[in-house]
């Protein structure tokens, strides 16, 4: 990754909270939403992970921040896991990403949400979501599934079949009740404009 697209990434984490990416509005969000505290330091530890010397002289730092972070707010995201621009933790608290899933540009996670893996059956393997997707608090996703874009997943839903593009998922286990999709959930994603 370089620079100029880790800058992007930030910028976009940030739109999706504030609506304009700007120097004050970075710090003051920095300081006063965990959410994007984290996503910022998963941008930056795979950023510092990618160049020769800053892996060496910053990286251990964000890595550490990053680790204090996981035990503080309970979120775990590894830097290694591809997450698209855009991404937007809006509570802190319980989230549990499997490193080797897939996550597209402006989803949205909540408390509680766990995107995991199956090690046996016909689902065997991790998640990969799709753009533009809600996953409400309390969400399970699990196996190798795929989350269609737009899809909107509800609260406690529990996801062990492929989600259809505009689907709307509520239950356990999640069933389709609507293709309303996650319009009017993921919001501010006009920041590539």
């Amino acid at each position: 990754m370089d620079f100029q697209q880790y800058k992007f990434l930030v910028r976009s984490d940030l739109y999706r909270i504030t609506g304009e990416p700007g120097k004050m509005d970075f710090l003051r969000t920095l300081l006063r939403e965990p959410g994007f505290r984290y996503c910022f330091l998963l941008r930056s530890c795979r950023y510092l992970h990618s160049n020769k010397l800053l892996k060496i002289t910053l990286y251990p730092i964000a890595r550490f921040l990053h680790s204090h972070y996981t035990f503080k707010y309970g979120i775990s995201i590894s830097p290694t896991t591809p997450i698209g621009s855009g991404f937007y933790i809006a509570h802190f608290g319980g989230i549990v990403v499997n490193t080797a899933a897939s996550i597209g540009k402006n989803c949205n996670l909540n408390h509680v949400v766990t995107i995991a893996q199956t090690n046996r059956g016909k689902r065997k393997g991790v998640p990969v979501i799709g753009d533009n997707v809600y996953i409400g608090p309390g969400a399970k996703i699990i196996g190798k599934i795929t989350v269609g874009n737009n899809a909107a997943i509800g609260a406690n839903c529990v996801v062990t079949k492929d989600v259809p593009e505009n689907a709307v998922v509520v239950g356990i286990p999640g069933k389709v009740i609507s293709h309303d999709g996650s319009a009017g959930y993921v919001n501010r994603t006009d920041y590539e404009k």
